[in-house]
């Protein structure tokens, strides 16, 4: 896959969180969620999207994801948030071993931590994962006689999150990342990604599979 150019936007500027999105939608990468890598064992599929920008202090993601039958059983952070309606953001530094991963939710609880593996994993630290806000929607609507779901996360994750000091810019920086939409132990269980994947069994925690990111 070609490198991807995030854009530069001066979200900051912007006092609320609702104007802060809409110049993300507006304004940021768009990309579709929507490689299903195992379609035999897991075939559902959701329309999810993610809107990413940057602005040399932090990356900025809005997400999307239209009538999902939710789960949100996991209430604080570092829990298992993978297990409910959950989106996802990979990322790592050129030249690094270790990679980051950020799940949030639908309820904005967070799981971060800087990894060598799936199995070998450090948590952020608690002043790390305050620093990272977190904002979400949820429109509950019937299709028929289910009750489904359409929500949003928007997240801002600071530079130092993700492996950058303090005085480094973004812009010019390439990085690897993929994000994913899954829902282990929802009512269909699903896993699908913005990069393909090509492992026998679901698995994330592959940067061999990750797409390239440019910081404008």
């Amino acid at each position: 896959m070609s490198a991807l150019l995030i854009p530069k936007q001066h979200i900051a500027q912007y006092e609320t969180i609702f104007d802060k999105i809409k110049l993300l939608s507006e304004a940021g990468l768009h990309l579709e969620i929507d490689k299903v890598n195992w379609p035999n064992e897991f075939p559902k599929i959701l329309p999810v999207t993610v809107h990413v920008a940057h602005d040399d202090e932090k990356i900025y993601l809005y997400y999307q994801v239209e009538g999902e039958e939710l789960r949100v059983i996991n209430t604080h952070d570092f829990m298992s948030v993978w297990e409910d309606s959950c989106v996802e953001f990979f990322v790592q530094r050129k030249g690094e071993n270790i990679y980051r991963n950020f799940e949030f939710n639908a309820h904005g609880v967070l799981l971060a931590s800087k990894r060598e593996s799936k199995d070998t994993a450090e948590q952020l630290s608690i002043e790390l994962m305050s620093s990272i806000e977190r904002f979400t929607t949820i429109n509950h609507i019937y299709r028929g006689d289910v009750q489904v779901s359409d929500w949003t996360l928007y997240a801002e994750i600071p530079k130092e999150a993700i492996g950058f000091s303090a005085n480094e810019e973004l812009s010019q920086q390439a990085i690897g990342a993929n994000f994913y939409k899954c829902g282990d132990e929802t009512k269909e269980p699903h896993f699908i990604s913005w990069n393909p994947i090509n492992t026998p069994k679901p698995n994330f925690h592959v940067p061999q599979f990750f797409g390239e990111l440019i910081f404008e």
